[in-house]
């Protein structure tokens, strides 16, 4: 009986043993419902503090690539760590150990590439977002440096980042784990949790809490529409006060 296989057969640039299973994707209908939220990370921030999950980024942490870009999608994992041998000589020997590519390649259309990279190297260039794009990526998270931004603004592909650096990390770095656990900004994020982001940050939200999260989400939006909608109708203030601070 053949077995089926937990992951996706790889491109070569890891051994299966750290390759993780495909995470459960969540559903498409899901994903519309958090892009149509108002403000999407504060609002889903909001609910994870009523939750009492630490889960959120700022912006002004992780810079968008693209500042209007709003993405929502299933997290597909890569660990990088530091590589020990020299640089310049891994460069002479034209030895690569990083591998992003193999978290594209595990990803599927509308996922978003989270990395737990390395600071002031790029762990993502602008080969590596092109492959993305066409792949059907919705963006990526990097807890670290990338680089060839220009190029990937032009592939309308965002990147929530860190630093901004042309040194490559390819020398620098190596992949050791793909749909595994990582760190970013000192958030533990697993594959197949639900990565937001907008202008404003980066929310993740644990796998089986999205549903809950965008119940409550929604449930804000609507209140905070009446809000608008009783100012409008000309409401007093002390009036909209007390029904937001009910």
């Amino acid at each position: 009986m053949q077995v089926k296989q937990s992951h996706k057969p790889s491109v070569g640039r890891l051994p299966d043993e750290r390759i993780g299973p495909q995470p459960k994707r969540i559903g498409k209908d899901v994903i519309t419902r958090y892009l149509k939220l108002t403000d999407m990370a504060g609002t889903v921030s909001d609910v994870l503090d009523d939750l009492g999950i630490v889960g959120t980024i700022p912006a002004s942490r992780l810079r968008p690539t693209i500042a209007a870009a709003r993405v929502a999608g299933t997290a597909v994992t890569v660990r990088n760590v530091p590589r020990r041998t020299d640089a310049y000589v891994a460069a002479s020997e034209k030895k690569v150990t990083m591998a992003e590519i193999e978290g594209i390649n595990q990803a599927e259309a509308g996922d978003v590439l989270v990395v737990q990279g390395l600071r002031d190297i790029s762990n993502m260039g602008g080969v590596m977002a092109t492959i993305a794009s066409r792949q059907g990526l919705a963006g990526a998270v990097v807890d670290g440096g990338v680089r060839d931004v220009g190029h990937s603004r032009s592939l309308n592909f965002p990147i929530w980042s860190k630093d901004i650096s042309p040194i490559t990390g390819k020398w620098r770095a190596v992949t050791e784990e793909v749909n595994g656990t990582v760190s970013v900004h000192g958030i533990t994020i697993q594959a197949g949790d639900l990565v937001v982001a907008d202008e404003t940050g980066i929310c993740f939200v644990p796998q089986h809490l999205v549903l809950e999260v965008i119940d409550r989400c929604e449930a804000a939006d609507n209140k905070e529409d009446d809000w608008i909608a009783n100012l409008d109708k000309g409401m007093s203030l002390p009036e909209v006060v007390k029904k937001i601070y009910a």
